[in-house]
């Protein structure tokens, strides 16, 4: 799932359209035009139409009738309704990883926090790329259920990244999500599988919160 190569031309155009929405480069809540969005990724309406029927089944572009397709809209609702489920996806991820994540594996997620130390300690925002960067995607993988790894990466991960990404990363937030990222990996280095899980899902309750004070302000 990741790292992603890109093969064909409708791969990159998916994963250059997934990354405008995700980062807000493509508005929440606007319309998709085939014909617009041919001309400025330079490939073929067939192309377009392909990328959005992928972004439609991962949950970051919605059809309605009589409109067309729209990237899906940042909404207090639909945030409660994501973060109760990733909350107990994430948070039984977290809880397998302690069980099933190897030494090195921990080691790198340790190596990974620390890497992220110095922005966080300078008040920048806590901005992570999707993939092997990203701290929930490390664990996520860690967790090693199949089911669980596609439910999440496959499903909602993206639409996570679109709310993270464009509300969720930055001012006083910052500090406290990284001393979360940390007591999570001292869980997961511990082996003990019910405070990782227990940490995870409290820390995605925090987030939730966060986002929605801006939701709301917005």
């Amino acid at each position: 799932m990741f790292s992603e190569q890109a093969v064909t031309s409708a791969d990159k155009t998916f994963y250059r359209l997934r990354t405008d929405i995700v980062e807000g480069q493509i508005p929440a809540g606007s319309k998709l035009s085939e014909t617009e969005l041919s001309t400025k990724y330079q490939v073929s309406r067939a192309v377009v139409r392909e990328a959005i029927n992928r972004l439609e089944s991962c949950n970051l572009v919605e059809r309605k009738a009589n409109i067309g397709a729209r990237v899906v809209s940042l909404t207090p609702q639909g945030l409660v309704q994501l973060y109760q489920v990733r909350e107990s996806l994430e948070g039984m991820a977290a809880r397998l990883a302690a069980k099933n994540m190897t030494d090195d594996e921990i080691a790198a997620l340790n190596e990974l926090l620390s890497s992220h130390f110095q922005e966080v300690k300078q008040g920048q925002s806590y901005y992570q790329e999707a993939g092997d960067v990203d701290f929930h995607y490390r664990i996520i993988i860690g967790s090693k259920n199949q089911h669980l790894i596609s439910m999440l990466l496959n499903g909602i991960y993206h639409l996570v990244r679109m709310y993270r990404v464009q509300l969720g990363m930055a001012g006083p937030r910052v500090t406290t999500a990284f001393d979360e990222h940390r007591h999570i990996v001292q869980a997961i280095s511990h082996r003990d599988e019910e405070l990782a899980e227990m940490l995870m899902r409290r820390h995605i309750l925090y987030s939730k919160n966060n986002i929605a004070t801006k939701l709301g302000a917005g």
